[in-house]
């Protein structure tokens, strides 16, 4: 059985960088994708001070005061 890649890689691989360097470049940064996943946080947070940023508030606050209906609106007899 003749597979080159399994056979000679190094050669596989340049023959596919000068042929195909799309693909070769896109499995290479598809490939780094995942580790930067892993790599990239710790680095931030640890050279580069950063901070989550707070959530936004899902609902509205509520006055600290009686709540007062609103009167005047009342339908009336016409």
């Amino acid at each position: 059985m003749n597979i080159p890649f399994v056979t000679r890689p190094l050669s596989t691989l340049r023959y596919l960088a000068a042929e195909y360097p799309v693909y070769v470049w896109s499995i290479g940064l598809g490939a780094l994708g995942p580790l930067m996943v892993l790599i990239v946080p710790p680095i931030r947070k640890h050279y580069f001070g950063y901070k989550k940023i707070p959530l936004p508030p899902i609902t509205y606050p509520l006055p600290k005061r009686p709540r007062n209906p609103p009167a005047g609106y009342e339908d009336e007899d016409l």
